[in-house]
C-alpha cells in the first residue's frame, strides 16, 4: 500500500495497525470520514453457524469506523449466501435450504455487538439483510435495469472466475451471478442509507469495485472500495486454522479457552501485527510489548489472548482463560474450568475406547491420526503417556474432581466427564 497522509481518524487508524490493502480513493475516502459523514459496510454472507477469525478481522475495521464517528452496517447475507460466493474456492458451494440459512442466520447475529454499538444515533451501527431487496428481484426487470451494466467480457478477468475457469473447473451459472448480486447490494444500500464505502477481504476487491462501476453507472452518490490484507502468518502460513478446524468466534464452536489458546501460540514475529489488528490497546503500549525479547516475549503473547478474548467473549471470560492456562502449564493442577466434553456413563462403564475418546474430544480428526500420534508419544490420559492403543478408559480413570484429562501435545487439553 502505498503511504498516505490521512485527515480522517478513520484511516489514520487503519493505516498505523495494518489494515489496509487497497483503496479505490483515498482522498476522497478521507475527505468524507474526516468529516464523519462515512458510512461502511460489510457482508457476511451464512455458510455457517459461526463467523470466524478472518471476518473478525473486518468487524474491527467496522469497530474503528464507528470509534472515529461514522456510522458501520452489518449486512448479512440472506439472499446471497442462496447464491453462494465462489471466490476462492475450486468447485462449487453446497447449496443450503433455506431452513438452514436462517438458523445459520440466527446463530451468527449476536457476535457483532461484541465489537460496535447498534442503536439509532448518527455512528450507531445498522443491520439488514439483503435477503430483503434480492429475494423481490424481477428477473426480467434485473436483467434489464442491472445486468445490462456488465461485461461478461470483465466479468470472466475476475479471480473468483478466472482462476477455476484455468483450472478446467466447472462454475456454475447461479455462481456467475454472485458478483452482480454483490454489486446490486452496494447500489441499495447507497440508496436506502446512503452508503458510500463498502469493505472487505483482499480476495472481494474484484466483487467491490464491481459495486462502485455499477453505483456510478446507476447514479448514486460516489461509493468507495477498500480491502484488507489476507491474514497470514510470518511463517506464511493462512491463519484461522488449527488441528481442530478453524478459529470460530460463536463460543458454543470454539470456547474462550481454546480463542485464548490460539494467540497464546502466535509465532513471536507476529505478536505487534495481531496486537494492532485484533485488540484495542494504544500503539505506544503495543510497540513496549512488541520489543520485548528473548523469553519476555511470552508476557506480550498472554497480553495479545487476553485483550482479544477479553474483546470478543468478556474480560471475565479472558480472565479465567488466562487463570486456567496459568494453572494448567504454570503451576501443574488440573483446571476443572478446561474444555470439558460430556460422554454417557454407560460408555465408560463399559469401556471408552482411547482411540475414540480423543476423536470424541476433538483432538485429533480420526482413529488413525491418533494412533500415530500414540507411537510418537503425543497423547496423554492424566498426564501419563498412552502406550497401548487398545487402552480402554473407565471410572477407574477419573480424577478426584470426577473427570478424565486428555492431552494432545504440551498444550492442547480436554475434560472428559461422565453425564
Amino acid at each position: 500500500m502505498t503511504a498516505f497522509k490521512s485527515k480522517s481518524d478513520f484511516l489514520n487508524i487503519l493505516q498505523e495497525r495494518g489494515f489496509i490493502h487497497q483503496c479505490s480513493d483515498f482522498e476522497g475516502l478521507d475527505a468524507l470520514a474526516a468529516k464523519g459523514e462515512a458510512i461502511a459496510y460489510v457482508g457476511y454472507d451464512c455458510t455457517a453457524r459461526s463467523l470466524h477469525i478472518g471476518n473478525y478481522l473486518t468487524m474491527m475495521m467496522l469497530h474503528w469506523l464507528q470509534q472515529s464517528g461514522n456510522k458501520p452496517i452489518t449486512l448479512m447475507g440472506g439472499g446471497t449466501t442462496m447464491v453462494g460466493d465462489p471466490s476462492g474456492k475450486d468447485e462449487t458451494r453446497a447449496m443450503r435450504t433455506i431452513a438452514e440459512i436462517e438458523a445459520n442466520k440466527e446463530s451468527i447475529r449476536g457476535v457483532f455487538a461484541k465489537v460496535l454499538r447498534y442503536g439509532e444515533g448518527k455512528s450507531d451501527a445498522i443491520m439488514l439483510d439483503n435477503a430483503e431487496w434480492l429475494t423481490k428481484l424481477n428477473w426480467i426487470e434485473m436483467l434489464r435495469d442491472v445486468g445490462r451494466h456488465f461485461s461478461v467480457n470483465r466479468m470472466l478477468t475476475m479471480d473468483s472466475v478466472r482462476l477455476r475457469l484455468e483450472r478446467e473447473q466447472e462454475m456454475s451459472f447461479i455462481e456467475f451471478n454472485y458478483m452482480v448480486c454483490q454489486a446490486y447490494d452496494f447500489v441499495e444500500l447507497a440508496r436506502r442509507t446512503g452508503c458510500h464505502l463498502q469493505m472487505g477481504g483482499s480476495d472481494q476487491w474484484g466483487n467491490i469495485i464491481m459495486g462502485v462501476d455499477l453505483g456510478r453507472r446507476m447514479g448514486t452518490h460516489q461509493l468507495f472500495a477498500l480491502t484488507t490484507p489476507l491474514l497470514t502468518t510470518a511463517s506464511g502460513a493462512k491463519m484461522g486454522k488449527t488441528a481442530q478446524g478453524a478459529v470460530w468466534l460463536n463460543a458454543d464452536q470454539f470456547s474462550p479457552y481454546d480463542f485464548w489458546q490460539y494467540w497464546r501460540n502466535t509465532e513471536d514475529a507476529d505478536v505487534g501485527k495481531f496486537l494492532k489488528l485484533f485488540t484495542t490497546l494504544p500503539i505506544a503500549e503495543i510497540n513496549k510489548l512488541e520489543s520485548l525479547g528473548g523469553s519476555e516475549i511470552n508476557e506480550a503473547k498472554k497480553v495479545l489472548a487476553t485483550e482479544a478474548t477479553a474483546l470478543l467473549h468478556g474480560r471475565d471470560a479472558a480472565n479465567e482463560a488466562a487463570e486456567t492456562a496459568h494453572r494448567t502449564f504454570e503451576e501443574g493442577a488440573l483446571a476443572v474450568s478446561l474444555p470439558t466434553v460430556e460422554i454417557p456413563r454407560g460408555e465408560l462403564d463399559a469401556g471408552l475406547g482411547v482411540l475414540n475418546a480423543f476423536v470424541k474430544a476433538g483432538l485429533v480428526a480420526s482413529n488413525g491420526e491418533a494412533r500415530r500420534q500414540i507411537k510418537g508419544g503425543g497423547l496423554r490420559v492424566n498426564d501419563a503417556p498412552i502406550t497401548d492403543e487398545k487402552m480402554a478408559l473407565s471410572a477407574g480413570n477419573l480424577t478426584p474432581e470426577g473427570v478424565i484429562k486428555l492431552s494432545f501435545g504440551k498444550k492442547k487439553h480436554v475434560l472428559i466427564k461422565p453425564a
